[in-house]
């Protein structure tokens, strides 16, 4: 049996002290890809919506408005329309924790698309 004295007295230490920064890195890496995955159906679910409002005839601003209000923060909103459908596309960037969020990671971009009401109408 080691006593207090031995030459293993530190080891655990030093292992616990190599291994906590791999702790740390692996779930702050979970919880941004859970902030990822979160702002990505928050983009869906705005491009959606945009599209729908857009295809019942809703002013832009409103469209705007309405459907930003759903989507991550500095997100941005394109509608796009032909004789029969809108589109609406949501697009957002995911940037790092602290200082690092203003550098863009990724870009999230997701489009919907929706048949105007009344467009096969006569």
């Amino acid at each position: 049996m080691k006593g207090p004295g031995s030459a293993d007295a530190g080891m655990v230490t030093a292992e616990f002290a190599v291994a906590l920064p791999s702790l740390v890195l692996v779930v702050a890496a979970a919880i941004g890809g859970v902030v990822a995955v979160t702002d990505e159906m928050r983009c869906t679910d705005a491009a959606a919506t945009a599209a729908r409002l857009a295809a019942r005839g809703e002013p832009p601003s409103t469209v705007r408005a309405v459907a930003l209000r759903g989507a991550p923060h500095g997100a941005a909103l394109q509608l796009t329309s032909s004789a029969s459908t809108v589109s609406a596309t949501v697009v957002t960037h995911i940037g790092g924790p602290g200082w690092l969020g203003r550098l863009p990671f990724f870009t999230i971009r997701q489009r919907a698309v929706a048949a105007r009401e009344g467009a096969g109408e006569p």
